[in-house]
């Protein structure tokens, strides 16, 4: 499935005489592979277009299409002036907007054996050269290359995933930093009289409804200690501002909220009688992480993969790492209700499932 870079929806499929490419309905965008592109452009044209790309020296901006790792904008010379064309120099395919592919230089046509298959043969080598470009960007993804920075190893270690190649948001997460802020600082203060407080101010389900209900609301705040306080925002940070700059702030809000409720719910509708307290913002963040896994299911995420001595970097993209979550989480249900762990998993499947309606709901660009 190839995605547009500026509209965010699938691009069309299109067959041509000299091969596939594939076009957005909306923006009229329209990419196509490096290979593609030489049987109509000179060679000098792409051999320069290429070597600028490999050279770092141009801004990355935009997604591929094909493989959603970000793209150098690449300043060429076409027949209408200086344009900015976007390349991947992982998956060699070239983003046009609008304009652009037309005003590249061609070359004569010459009828040389590809030229001469038939339409179908045409269509089935371009197929072949596709796929085989799919799989050696697979398989650079799921490589063990080490992070490029130091801090990277610090969550990595902690078993969380770091994002790779984020892309740049268009305003300041104003509510997903103040939120982490003000989690930070209830949960910190709390730390000197933890037990009486979670007591006090957890959430029970066999008395949800004491102090009318605020437990529901004091809940989110509190946290078991550094570690679990620590995971929560740090899921909340890098995922948050992400779904914040998509949604908006109303809708963020109303995210967390929704998810933490219906994350109580389930907490509460697992064990009615039980009188144990329940503490965390889990069930909101698992909300936002829904959301961005479904909404961003190309972004990338390395996370450390660790066995006795073993250690190995995997990149992986959002949605795969979202499915092997729901797995644990699964398995974290069936725990919870046997009685060996005391983590909410129906909590954060409670939050997830929100996560999966707001999906549904303001999916569109």
């Amino acid at each position: 499935m190839f995605i547009c870079p500026t509209c965010g929806i699938d691009l069309n499929r299109i067959k041509s005489s000299q091969g596939i490419f594939w076009i957005c309905r909306s923006c009229n965008g329209r990419t196509a592979s490096v290979s593609l592109l030489r049987k109509s452009v000179p060679k000098n044209v792409i051999v320069d277009l290429w070597k600028q790309a490999k050279s770092d020296k141009y801004p990355k901006k935009r997604r591929c299409p094909s493989c959603s790792k970000l793209m150098a904008e690449v300043s060429s010379q076409t027949t209408t002036g200086y344009q900015n064309i976007d390349v991947c120099t992982t998956c060699h395919f070239v983003w046009f907007d609008p304009g652009e592919h037309d005003a590249l230089p061609r070359i004569q046509e010459k009828l040389g054996l590809y030229e001469r298959l038939p339409i179908e043969a045409r269509e089935k080598v371009a197929e072949l050269e596709i796929e085989a470009i799919r799989k050696r960007a697979e398989a650079e993804e799921l490589g063990g290359n080490e992070p490029e920075d130091w801090w990277h190893w610090i969550p990595g270690v902690l078993g969380l995933p770091v994002e790779d190649e984020i892309e740049p948001i268009k305003h300041i997460p104003w509510v997903t930093w103040g939120l982490a802020l003000i989690i930070c600082i209830v949960s910190i203060a709390s730390f000197d009289n933890l037990n009486r407080i979670i007591h006090d101010f957890g959430l029970i389900p066999a008395n949800f409804g004491r102090y009318g209900g605020f437990t529901l609301i004091t809940s989110f705040f509190l946290h078991g200690g550094w570690v679990h306080l620590i995971s929560n925002i740090y899921f909340l940070i890098i995922f948050g501002d992400n779904v914040e700059d998509r949604l908006g702030t109303i809708k963020f809000l109303l995210l967390i909220v929704c998810a933490s409720f219906v994350g109580d719910l389930f907490h509460i509708l697992s064990d009615l009688y039980s009188s144990a307290p329940c503490i965390g913002a889990s069930g909101g963040i698992s909300g936002i992480v829904a959301y961005y896994a479904l909404r961003f299911p190309h972004a990338r995420l390395n996370t450390m993969l660790r066995i006795h001595y073993f250690i190995r970097w995997v990149r992986a993209p959002a949605y795969m790492l979202f499915l092997f979550w729901i797995v644990t989480q699964l398995y974290g249900i069936y725990a919870q209700l046997a009685g060996f762990s005391n983590v909410s998993a129906t909590a954060h499947l409670g939050g997830a499932v929100v996560g999966f309606v707001f999906w549904l709901l303001f999916r569109k660009p």
